[in-house]
């Protein structure tokens, strides 16, 4: 599935390109020779999953419990879900969103490649003087909407959440993996801009200049053996890294070697972020590792084989974690 993910300001013309982008793809797709398999089209939003704006609005909330906000986090898993639904190398997703925070972004990236299918970041560049003015207007006409009937506008946001939101949001970096390629439009791009954009996003993921995807590296192989004890060896060489960095972090520095267990000699290296890493931070991320492969079970040769893929994998995994949390 090549995945589009569009970000930008709030307020700043998002919808509107994507509905845009979305009649492109369509256009490209219908004018595919008969003989090919038709690519799927899918418009994903805030609106089609019925989202209110109201989720990211944190100013109600008390300082304490700002960065745990679980109405957007509970938003994140809908739109999450929707996507990874249809993930598959014949459906292209366009996901139309706010998509301000970089982790999220990184997660979104991480999907894609484990679907071996390209994504890409398109930013829509709009000034913070124009966006805040576009939903100042939206706020207007909501207020002089109140009691009558007619068209519905798009929803703007409260103004303490808008200059939130502008505040938090943060911008894609083409210089790392997740936001790259980063394509950008702004306000005043006209449509024939627009397609000529549009276009070079076609050929990056579904045209002559798609490249073959491999799947992250936090992916475990597995080959098909009954009778090997997966999930025991996924917790213990798990458990096994996590006490090795704990011990070793003070006396090594930025990295840690981790003995790749396959009784070469060689070793593996977690690079850390600079900073010390606590229990509860690495316990976090073993488990979501632990998530995504313990489906295995059953399925993956056990003993040093397996052994060693896993640490492998699970040393991939952290420092692809540590790089997205720096």
């Amino acid at each position: 599935m090549p995945l589009i993910i569009i970000t930008g300001l709030p307020a700043s013309g998002k919808s509107t390109r994507a509905a845009q982008l979305h009649a492109y793809l369509a256009e490209r797709i219908a004018a595919l020779p008969p003989s090919s398999q038709p690519y799927r089209l899918h418009l994903i939003s805030d609106t089609t999953q019925g989202i209110s704006r109201t989720v990211y609005d944190l100013s109600a909330l008390p300082a304490h419990v700002r960065s745990a906000n679980a109405s957007e986090k509970d938003a994140r898993a809908s739109i999450y879900g929707a996507v990874k639904r249809v993930l598959s190398p014949r459906d292209i997703v366009v996901l139309d969103g706010l998509n301000y925070i970089k982790g999220w972004r990184y997660q979104l990236f991480c999907e894609a490649k484990n679907a071996s299918t390209p994504s890409a970041v398109l930013q829509v560049g709009c000034s913070v003087e124009r966006a805040r003015g576009v939903n100042e207007e939206r706020l207007r006409k909501r207020g002089e909407a109140v009691g009558k009937e007619g068209e519905a506008e798009e929803e703007p946001y409260e103004p303490a959440n808008w200059e939130n939101l502008v505040f938090r949001y943060e911008e894609p970096n083409p210089m790392t993996r997740w936001d790259s390629p980063l394509f950008t439009l702004i306000w005043e791009d006209d449509e024939a801009q627009a397609r000529e954009v549009f276009g070079r996003i076609w050929d990056v993921l579904a045209g002559e200049a798609k490249k073959v995807v491999r799947p992250n590296q936090s992916t475990v192989q597995r080959d098909k053996d009954p009778g090997g004890d997966y999930l025991y060896v996924l917790e213990r060489e798990t458990q096994d890294i996590i006490k090795r960095i704990l011990e070793r972090q003070m006396e090594e520095g930025g990295e840690v070697r981790i003995p790749k267990g396959n009784d070469s000699g060689e070793d593996l290296v977690v690079e850390l972020p600079g900073r010390k890493v606590g229990l509860p931070q690495l316990q976090r991320y073993r488990r979501a590792f632990v998530v995504l492969n313990r489906g295995g079970i059953g399925l993956e040769a056990v003993g040093k084989l397996a052994a060693t893929r896993l640490r492998e994998s699970f040393v991939g995994y952290l420092n692809d974690a540590f790089e997205k949390d720096g």
